[in-house]
């Protein structure tokens, strides 16, 4: 079950590339537009670097949240999974997966290029690169809690948006907050622990409140 949804959603997410597309291309835009209207201040660069980073693909991210579950319902998908005698559990797991790999993996496949436009080292970059593996499964699974509580809301993003953005803090300061200790010099295993805490809270939790919240949005 875990396995056909994990497939079925890539292959409908290739088949509109165009989202994906968009959500790197803002990626790629937002990041790189800091270094254009800075200009060649390299402390200054450094210093804003996991922000901007961490900040854009938090953003990013969010564009693709609102349709995880709002094509399934239209289509009635969504109640055909739920009639299924396998736990929502894994069909939200599953869902949640495959929104990482489509709307996450390339920007953390794409960030540590675009840090080369801020001056990182390469030591930084490679932290930087493991906090986004790390710290990004968070944004899908708190983000899944927001898009099933929105599901069939009229302008549901702007409401998922209100809901989630607070519980993405932690994500990310801890996440830059790793990339600022290595800029510092400092050690960035703290933050990339406590960041991988909050990750395994989310992996824990977030599938069941999703679960219940898809639940309650179809009674």
């Amino acid at each position: 079950m875990l396995r056909w949804i994990v497939w079925r959603d890539l292959l409908l997410a290739w088949r509109r590339r165009a989202d994906i597309l968009s959500t790197i291309f803002f990626f790629v835009i937002v990041v790189s537009l800091f270094p254009l209207g800075i200009g060649p201040e390299t402390q200054l660069l450094k210093s804003i670097a996991p922000g901007v980073v961490w900040v854009a693909a938090l953003l990013a991210s969010m564009l693709s949240l609102g349709k995880l579950f709002a094509n399934d319902l239209q289509d009635g998908t969504l109640e055909q999974l739920l009639l299924t005698p396998q736990p929502l559990y894994l069909v939200v797991v599953g869902k949640v997966l495959a929104h990482w790999i489509v709307a996450e993996l390339p920007l953390i496949l794409i960030a540590p290029f675009l840090g080369i436009q801020f001056g990182l080292s390469k030591n930084t970059l490679l932290v930087l690169f493991v906090s986004l593996v790390i710290g990004t499964p968070v944004l899908s699974l708190i983000g899944s809690i927001g898009a099933a509580l929105t599901l069939g809301v009229r302008g549901g993003g702007v409401v998922i948006s209100i809901l989630v953005l607070p519980l993405f803090i932690p994500s990310l300061i801890f996440g830059a907050g790793a990339v600022d200790a290595s800029i510092m010099g400092t050690d960035p295993q703290p933050h990339l622990f406590l960041l991988g805490a909050v990750c395994i809270l989310g992996m824990i939790f977030a599938p069941w409140a999703t679960a219940a919240a898809l639940r309650i949005s179809l009674e």
